[in-house]
């Protein structure tokens, strides 16, 4: 029973972490149609388009998608070798996906907002706006979670240290 519950937990975790890759790889996109201004369709041949954000901002989507999808594949393929009771896995298993989804959300509309979601109110980056929430909101659990999370993996790992 327990290995068929770690089997979906993993199998749920690796697709999210995939998806959350994907769309890290978007943001590549995004990138790279901010640095040219636009989409070169044919050698010298770009057709021109604005993109929200900045080239820095693209760079954090890119680079800390990507991060966040491989922290979800990774934390999955652990979950064998640790020992811990069903609801924790579940906390894992779940906690993961959503602070790895709860910073792709960040980092997207953060980029799009007037002080990068990086406080409810303004900063010297600039003033709060609906964005602003909308993108830090759902990540500020996360900081804490994801703490709280490796601390139960790290218990797990030295609670199996003996079996084997």
């Amino acid at each position: 029973m327990k290995e068929r519950v770690m089997d979906r937990y993993q199998r749920l975790m690796i697709i999210h972490g995939l998806l959350v890759i994907a769309v890290a790889m978007l943001a590549g996109f995004m990138l790279i149609f901010n640095l040219i201004g636009g989409f070169e369709l044919w050698p010298g041949k770009i057709i021109k388009f604005d993109v929200y954000g900045t080239e820095a901002g693209w760079v954090r989507a890119h680079s800390g998608g990507i991060m966040n999808g491989i922290l979800v594949i990774v934390i999955a393929l652990t979950l064998p070798k640790l020992k811990l009771g069903a609801q924790s896995f579940a906390w894992l298993a779940w906690g993961f996906i959503y602070i790895a989804w709860s910073f792709t959300l960040f980092y997207w509309i953060g980029n799009a907002s007037n002080n990068r979601s990086l406080t409810v109110g303004g900063n010297r980056l600039g003033e709060a706006d609906w964005l602003s929430i909308i993108g830090i909101l759902p990540g500020l659990p996360s900081v804490v979670l994801v703490l709280i999370l490796l601390f139960i993996g790290v218990k797990g790992a030295l609670a199996s240290k003996g079996d084997g």
